[in-house]
């Protein structure tokens, strides 16, 4: 009873205006606002941003006008669910458009990034959410890196990246238990060099470097860096001392742990906080992702994760990042070409033609065009074959058949 005593009486209580307008005054507008303000705290959204929507078009050259704004904003996100949240990030991207110098605008930004990050899911779920609240947390600390919502904005997105990472490293370990190594050797190999404070991104390396150890001897390098890293970069992973034994193994040297890195490591683990078993329990049920892995410390990335090109694909002699293409790009002058060259499609680009030009040549003064080149070699039909056998076998009837030599003339017999 005490309980439910407790909870009603929090519900009846008004949540104050986070942005009042202090100036004491009687003035028409002012007082418009300040009765919007009082049923926004009480939760008549609707009828406050009718007042406020009065005010702006009244009084049109009002000091409050984007005070008024913002509060239009304010009372969609208060006011929450999915239309809500929609109409209060169109809001907040206008007021910052607006008024990009006022102090406010930073605070825009942050609801911007809280919507997404309030609505983003589990990492084996749908990542639109914690993507976009990657972009705006991410576009807050670059527009207004001074902001006093900037550190919370920073923890933010390492929450936000610690859950794009761990999606990111079920598929890849997806596919390094498959067997498909080239895949997931490309996925992680991305999520490492990007997502550097992830919490398992020791466990990244390790099976980075055992797929690059089961694609054949000419990966063998890339291996090696994998474990150097986990050396180097993470002195207190598990995988530290399985590492040393591999580059041993590889004539590799070993190196010596980063002292930073091993502060920063002792430090998050002294601030990791565990989850109790009730929240373990209920963790099910609950469509939020669970953060509190998530690091504390460090610069997170500043720019968005893009998948590489595969380590398969093979790369042109003395370029490192760019794979192989047929592919080639031309500008053309003569806009005539388009009306009396052939199809570029069909034919062999420096090959010759029968009459000894070239194929374009020869393609350009045939009547028909070439045939487009094929997967699979032209068999003969059958129902052809048999239409053709069966037009010789009517002209071989119709013939008369050729008279021996040495047979006489039925003139001869009687005679």
């Amino acid at each position: 009873m005490l309980v439910a005593a407790v909870m009603l009486l929090s519900s009846c209580m008004h949540k104050k205006y986070e942005n009042p307008i202090s100036k004491d005054t009687q003035q028409p507008d002012k007082v418009l606002f300040d009765r919007a303000i009082a049923d926004i705290e009480r939760g008549r959204y609707e009828v406050a941003r009718l007042t406020l929507q009065t005010l702006m078009n009244t009084y049109d050259t009002s000091e409050f006008l984007a005070k008024s704004k913002l509060a239009i904003a304010d009372s969609w996100f208060r006011e929450g669910g999915t239309h809500g949240m929609a109409q209060a990030e169109a809001e907040y991207k206008d007021f910052i458009l607006f008024y990009p110098t006022m102090e406010e605008a930073a605070e825009a930004q942050e609801k911007v990034c809280d919507i997404h990050y309030k609505q983003m899911e589990k990492p084996d779920r749908d990542r639109n959410d914690a993507i976009r609240a990657e972009d705006e947390c991410r576009q807050l600390l670059v527009q207004f890196p001074n902001s006093k919502f900037a550190p919370g904005a920073q923890q933010k997105l390492r929450n936000i990246q610690e859950v794009i990472a761990e999606g990111e490293f079920r598929t890849g370990s997806f596919y390094h238990h498959k067997g498909s190594f080239p895949a997931a050797a490309n996925r992680l190999q991305s999520l490492s060099e990007q997502y550097p404070l992830y919490s398992g991104a020791d466990e990244v390396l390790w099976q980075l470097a055992d797929s690059y150890g089961r694609m054949g001897d000419r990966f063998e390098d890339r291996a090696a860096s994998a474990y150097t890293r986990i050396v180097k970069d993470y002195p207190l992973s598990e995988h530290v001392e399985e590492s040393k034994k591999k580059l041993q193994a590889m004539n590799r040297p070993i190196p010596a742990a980063d002292a930073a890195a091993l502060e920063r490591m002792k430090y998050e683990l002294e601030n990791r906080t565990k989850s109790s078993l009730m929240s373990r329990a209920f963790d099910v049920l609950k469509r939020a992702p669970d953060v509190q892995m998530a690091a504390k410390s460090g610069s997170p990335a500043m720019t968005s994760i893009r998948p590489g090109i595969p380590v398969s694909v093979p790369q042109p002699a003395g370029r490192t990042g760019v794979g192989t293409s047929d592919v080639s790009v031309q500008a053309v002058t003569d806009t005539t070409l388009l009306d009396t060259k052939p199809d570029a499609r069909q034919v062999v680009p420096g090959a010759a033609g029968a009459d000894g030009k070239p194929a374009d040549a020869s393609a350009a003064a045939a009547d028909k065009p070439q045939p487009l080149p094929g997967n699979h070699t032209a068999r003969p039909s059958k129902k052809k074959d048999k239409a053709k056998d069966n037009k010789d076998k009517k002209a071989a009837d119709k013939t008369p058949a050729a008279t021996p030599a040495s047979a006489a003339t039925p003139s001869e017999t009687k005679q």
